[in-house]
């Protein structure tokens, strides 16, 4: 399986490691009035989808950076990538 990183081009799906659900990224507010409840289901609670799914992958074996991938958990097939900076920085500016 290729991965287009953003930066670097195709790199082989062996040079990542899989973390899982890019929601991963949207951690809940520590301050919230039910932030006990809200992080119990952060840490516990998984999605398991069949189809277009977006997840994180570590570049491990090569500049260390975290990508958010679109992938097809059915067919495998990788429909893209972005920088997890990218897509953090793009949801902080978009909550303003």
């Amino acid at each position: 399986m290729l991965i287009p990183h953003p930066l670097l081009g195709l790199r082989d799906a062996q040079e990542f490691t899989y973390l899982g659900d890019a929601n991963l990224m949207n951690r809940p507010d520590p301050n919230a009035p039910n932030a006990e409840a809200m992080f119990c289901d952060y840490v516990f609670l998984r999605d398991n989808p069949a189809g277009v799914h977006r997840e994180l992958w570590y570049h491990e074996q090569g500049d260390r950076s975290w990508l958010v991938v679109t992938r097809n958990t059915v067919t495998h097939e990788i429909l893209g990538a972005e920088l997890a900076s990218d897509v953090a920085l793009a949801h902080r500016e978009g909550s303003k």
